[in-house]
């Protein structure tokens, strides 16, 4: 997938600041944060705002069709995630196909970003993970009486050494934070490394050659380690922190993508929302940095559709009010005060809600003004 960003000084003016009422009638996809489960291709309900970016870029003349399909079957699988196979470990992967599920983000991504005919073959990438895991079979694969150390040891030698599979630093190549360039390059992420190791032992428990439990663990972001399997009887209870569900790897994944792709200059001292309120657009480095909106906004829609955090409902807010959506900016906003209920100590979150506050003043006072401008010209 090409990593060609769009530029941001114009990002979503593509809806040239106004929504037609026919854009307002067509499939859109909404989620209730507050329920567990997907609402898809239904008009938008009295109490929960629109997700804009696909009906906004067909009003610019931009074809979403593959983008909308991907979409589609990403909620059809996330809508899979029930509270208890959500937090199962992703050696166990219940629930979602959680490898089509991030290629469906890639596709998704990939639609937006090359606007091709031609969408991402989700399909033959998920044969490329059974392929590997079947290689290891005919390669790899111990005797039936080996020890799961040795077993591990072995899976481990044919993906880092024999494939190759290697950790990139995502601030270098966006294109590591997708599992269908990960697969093809054989670098990834560390999110990445560790869905494809998950993966192979779903499906070698599949076809029978896994007979213990299997954990893995994801070291810190910060380690410079790679995703390492062992026997869960002879883990530790510090262990435990380092195990990766299937829903924290989905939100991971989605994060990841947000961050990267946020069309705001970079301040390591503030938060991606203060840096949308107070910053200024990213400019043109040479690197993937300098933002995506398009990207951005599709990670932010995902995100509220998975339920991950009342956080993203203001973050999204925030993005709509750079796009000139104001009313919808202001629906989303209040919809997040009324979840954030809890009194803020820490100092960054109350610089946050003083944003939220100065960004509510600044729409109000956008809509009243454009208000009274549509009563003078009436």
């Amino acid at each position: 997938m090409s990593c060609s960003t769009w530029s941001t000084s114009s990002p979503l003016s593509l809806k040239s600041r106004s929504h037609s009422s026919s854009c307002r009638s067509k499939r859109i996809l909404l989620c209730n944060p507050r329920a567990s489960s997907v609402i898809t291709d239904k008009a938008p309900s009295s109490d929960f705002p629109r997700l804009i970016l696909h009906d906004s870029l067909d009003a610019a003349g931009i074809n979403t069709r593959h983008a909308r399909a991907s979409r589609e079957d990403f909620c059809s699988q996330i809508g899979r995630l029930t509270e208890l196979n959500a937090e199962s470990s992703i050696a166990i992967s219940r629930g979602a196909d959680l490898a089509k599920v991030a290629l469906l983000i890639a596709a998704e991504d990939d639609s937006l970003a090359s606007h091709s005919l031609v969408p991402l073959p989700v399909g033959s990438f998920i044969d490329n993970l059974d392929d590997l895991s079947m290689g290891f079979c005919s390669t790899y694969l111990p005797r039936s009486s080996a020890p799961p150390e040795i077993f591990l040891s072995n899976l481990e030698r044919y993906l880092y050494v024999h494939k190759g599979f290697h950790r990139m630093d995502t601030a270098l190549d966006a294109r590591s934070l997708y599992l269908h360039s990960t697969l093809t390059s054989r670098s990834g992420s560390l999110i990445m490394l560790s869905l494809i190791y998950s993966e192979v032992l779903k499906m070698l428990r599949i076809i029978g050659f896994l007979n213990f439990d299997a954990e893995i663990y994801c070291p810190d972001i910060l380690q410079k380690s790679l995703p390492r399997g062992y026997d869960k009887k002879k883990s530790k209870i510090s262990d435990e922190p380092h195990i990766m569900t299937s829903k924290s790897l989905l939100v991971k994944i989605l994060k990841d993508l947000k961050d990267a792709f946020w069309p705001f200059q970079y301040d390591s001292s503030r938060s991606l929302f203060l840096r949308a309120v107070h910053g200024k657009y990213a400019q043109h480095t040479g690197s993937f940095k300098f933002g995506d909106m398009h990207r951005a906004l599709a990670a932010c829609e995902r995100l509220i559709l998975l339920n991950a955090d009342k956080k993203e409902l203001r973050d999204y807010a925030v993005l709509l009010y750079r796009c000139g959506y104001y009313e919808d900016c202001i629906k989303y906003l209040t919809l997040f005060e009324e979840q954030e209920t809890e009194i803020q100590t820490n100092p960054i979150n109350k610089l946050e809600d003083e944003a939220v506050q100065i960004l509510k003043t600044r729409v109000n006072l956008i809509l009243a003004h454009n208000g009274w401008s549509n009563y003078q010209n009436s």
